[in-house]
């Protein structure tokens, strides 16, 4: 985009100013790090403007306490830009089994999938960040038919963005901006774990 400026313009009979500030549905895909992170950067952008945020995290464990999470709620409470409101669904699949049944996960999963929906549907955020949400509709839990046509028909300007690996094609079709995350080197390939500050 030379310039900031559009390769091309549809003719969609919108004006530039409906089409500047129409919701937009973004996905961050790929097995590279940093589709969390970037999430987590867009919240911050839309807590500077005041936007309410709903942050969905759903398969990272409740007790698990991501630098991202504080620094949000910080800021949420702290009166200066938009609210921020925070939920964890599940113990925890991001790549390995945890104790209890899948369908109890699943269970989860559904819940708060259902929980994303009224909330769409009451207007309750202006930015939703859908954290690891591919997982539950590839293994199944969620039907991606059903979270297509429910992101598409939300109302008012709502902006969504899903994170996770190996997104559906449905998904990646109904979305306005999809950035897939390659990854070149990591040191997990040569057997150092995560570490504080840049992990979590």
């Amino acid at each position: 985009m030379p310039q900031g400026r559009p390769v091309s313009v549809p003719e969609d009979g919108l004006t530039t100013r409906q089409r500047r500030t129409r919701p937009l549905l973004i996905v961050h895909t790929g097995p590279g790090k940093g589709k969390s992170t970037a999430a987590f950067g867009l919240a911050l952008r839309a807590w500077n403007q005041g936007w309410p945020i709903g942050v969905f995290q759903f398969v990272k464990s409740a007790k698990w306490r991501i630098g991202e999470e504080r620094a949000l709620r910080v800021l949420g409470d702290s009166g200066e830009g938009g609210t921020v409101s925070w939920h964890k669904m599940g113990e925890g699949w991001s790549w390995i089994q945890r104790p209890g049944s899948e369908e109890d996960h699943a269970a989860d999963a559904r819940e708060g999938w259902e929980q994303i929906k009224r909330d769409l549907a009451a207007g309750t955020f202006r930015l939703y960040v859908l954290d690891e949400f591919t997982y539950p509709m590839k293994w199944g839990w969620i039907d991606v038919d059903e979270v297509v046509a429910a992101l598409a028909g939300r109302p008012g300007g709502q902006h969504v963005v899903v994170t996770g690996r190996d997104a559906d094609p449905r998904l990646i079709a109904a979305a306005d901006l999809v950035t897939e995350m390659g990854k070149v080197k990591h040191p997990m390939d040569t057997g150092q774990k995560g570490q504080k500050g840049i992990e979590w």
